[in-house]
């Protein structure tokens, strides 16, 4: 099937292109920023060979409905959406941390819990907790937005106000915007018989100075959700929670010896894998938004894209 694993385009009035782990973005005339949800995968900050079919277009489309779900209680950089895979918004500068917020003990939380870990990021956790029990409240445990092909690392709060990598008055108000946007989240996810378990939140300074949330919310790939039906049996007999998020990914390729560590060898991805995992990814569209998922025409995605950003530029 055909995927979007790379691009190349020149825009006019291009200024720069940055290809992230997932995302490229193309700078227009230091005004607007198009950027393009592709195919690729990542998973312990690395760019698996092979692209999922539809993956870009299932990440743009959950992110800008849920951009326009929140825009009433934070601000954000979208304007358009001339393509599938494409978004369109100011251009911001990022903010160099990625607010990660955690309702429940889950993901690299609990592996760390599993350590004998007990404060993560500057958060005291409780004793006693299993994997995936909920969190008396809501933890926010921040990470370093790291480089291209670089691991992400946990910080306090502490951390980066003595770094100074944000100010204090602009820190307080990424701490109630991830609130806040959690809290949306955590309701839009129970009316559909989801858990929004933990995700992480973007933002940007616009060039007036307004602090905006960019790139991607509550998508497959920045969050964990668990099916609620069953959720509290299937704690009670310590049996594994039934999730839609990347975590699947997550554990094949540990159950195949890879966890992003030096050394270690991508495991091969067959067909057949890579079409179970983007029927997963359609799955979680689904449960998520509410309705069917729409596959747009993939015969030449290149083409179609720039087709449908130079009329929107134009």
């Amino acid at each position: 099937m055909n995927t979007i694993t790379t691009t190349n385009f020149n825009f006019p009035k291009q200024k720069s292109v940055y290809h992230g782990k997932v995302r490229e973005v193309y700078n227009i005339n230091d005004e607007l920023l198009v950027m393009i949800a592709t195919d690729r995968l990542s998973a312990f900050d690395v760019v698996m060979p092979k692209g999922i079919p539809y993956k870009g277009q299932i990440l743009n489309q959950i992110a800008t409905r849920f951009m326009q779900l929140t825009e009433d209680i934070v601000p954000n950089w979208l304007i358009a959406t001339p393509d599938p895979n494409v978004a369109i918004g100011h251009l911001c500068q990022p903010f160099k941390v990625e607010m990660v917020i955690r309702g429940y003990l889950s993901g690299h939380a609990a592996r760390e819990y599993a350590l004998g870990k007990r404060i993560l990021c500057g958060v005291s956790l409780p004793e006693g907790l299993k994997e995936n029990d909920k969190f008396p409240e809501p933890i926010i445990t921040p990470t370093t937005k790291a480089d291209f092909g670089v691991h992400d690392e946990d910080i306090s709060r502490e951390a980066i106000l003595v770094k100074g990598i944000v100010t204090e008055e602009d820190y307080l108000v990424l701490e109630k915007y991830t609130r806040a946007l959690f809290q949306r989240g955590t309701e839009i996810a129970a009316s559909r018989g989801l858990i929004l378990v933990d995700t992480k939140y973007e933002f940007g300074k616009t060039k007036d100075g307004k602090i905006v949330l960019i790139d991607e919310i509550h998508t497959p790939d920045s969050s964990r959700y668990f099916y609620s039906e069953g959720y509290q049996d299937r704690q009670d007999k310590g049996e594994a929670q039934k999730q839609l998020s990347k975590e699947f990914v997550r554990q094949w390729l540990i159950a195949n010896g890879f966890q992003g560590k030096e050394g270690q060898q991508i495991p091969n991805m067959t067909a057949e894998y890579i079409e179970s995992v983007s029927e997963r990814y359609i799955e979680l569209y689904e449960n998520i938004l509410g309705e069917k998922f729409i596959k747009a025409d993939i015969t030449d995605i290149q083409k179609r894209i720039e087709e449908n950003v130079l009329n929107y530029l134009n």
